[in-house]
């Protein structure tokens, strides 16, 4: 494919998100329509964290429940794409090009950072997945440079996709109420990025842990953050952004996702959902 494929920042929220879509999943539902078919979808999640990058190279990846405490039901759920060893492999070639000591992880499936977002984008699991780590000692600069290593593999065809949370205050989340009325400064925070990502200003969006209003309250450690940094860091400063509106659950989980650049005109055929 010789045009650049977008990239992706997705809320994924709470673990919930799989049984509870509200505004969030039928927008990436629609949004997946919208995507041709990528060679594979590479996921970057916080819930990875290793202290260098691994690449799973698994080619059956296994669904896992990282979480503890919710519905039965929530643990029955499986999402069943095939792994893309052979690409994986080519992202370890990516990363070590731009300095990373990247391994490849036989084990590794997919967190729920990836296949809960995953079961509304790409619902019938048919595109090939695989997982890169998210390196452990960031900040909105090193989040964003690992993300413009990663991007050749845009240009051969893979979506890439940051998997995180806009805003990520677990102390305030009201679990037992997703209707519950939006805060404040979850709004005003989410309202503030959004800016930042839509004017292309990727110098001002690396900043945003130290002058975003209300940011120490929207992360209180920044993990979940990182990721939009690197989908912006894979498409750089010159692609557009666009917001995907995904309203706020639980009070203060902001669901909004972003897609960085525009679809190819010469890719494949496009996503049956």
């Amino acid at each position: 494919m010789s045009a650049r494929w977008p990239s992706l920042f997705i809320s994924h929220g709470s673990p919930m998100f799989a049984l509870e879509p509200g505004l969030a999943g039928p927008s990436l539902t629609a949004l997946g329509q919208t995507l041709p078919r990528p060679k594979a979808v590479l996921v970057v999640s916080p819930h990875w964290m290793t202290r260098e990058p691994r690449v799973a190279t698994t080619p059956r990846p296994q669904t896992i429940h990282d979480f503890g405490g919710f519905p039965p039901a929530l643990y029955q759920l499986n999402y069943p794409a095939p792994g893309a060893p052979d690409v994986a492999q080519r992202a370890i070639e990516v990363l070590r090009a731009a300095g990373y000591a990247a391994e490849a992880d036989a084990q590794w499936g997919l967190d729920h950072g990836a296949w809960v977002p995953l079961m509304h984008l790409f619902p019938e699991a048919g595109i090939p997945v695989f997982q890169v780590s998210l390196p452990a000692r960031l900040d909105g600069a090193k989040a964003y440079a690992y993300g413009q290593a990663l991007a050749p593999l845009a240009d051969e065809g893979v979506l890439l996709i940051g998997s995180g949370s806009l805003t990520h205050n677990l102390y305030e989340v009201r679990f037992d109420d997703p209707d519950a009325p939006a805060d404040d400064y979850a709004v005003e925070f989410a309202h503030w990025v959004g800016n930042a990502v839509t004017s292309r200003d990727h110098a001002r969006l690396q900043q945003t842990m130290a002058i975003a209003p209300h940011a120490q309250r929207a992360h209180p450690t920044a993990e979940h953050l990182w990721p939009l940094m690197v989908a912006a860091g894979v498409a750089g400063d010159e692609a557009p952004g666009v917001r995907i509106d995904g309203g706020i659950t639980h009070g203060v989980l902001s669901m909004d996702a972003y897609r960085f650049g525009d679809i190819p005109a010469d890719a494949p055929e496009t996503v049956e959902a």
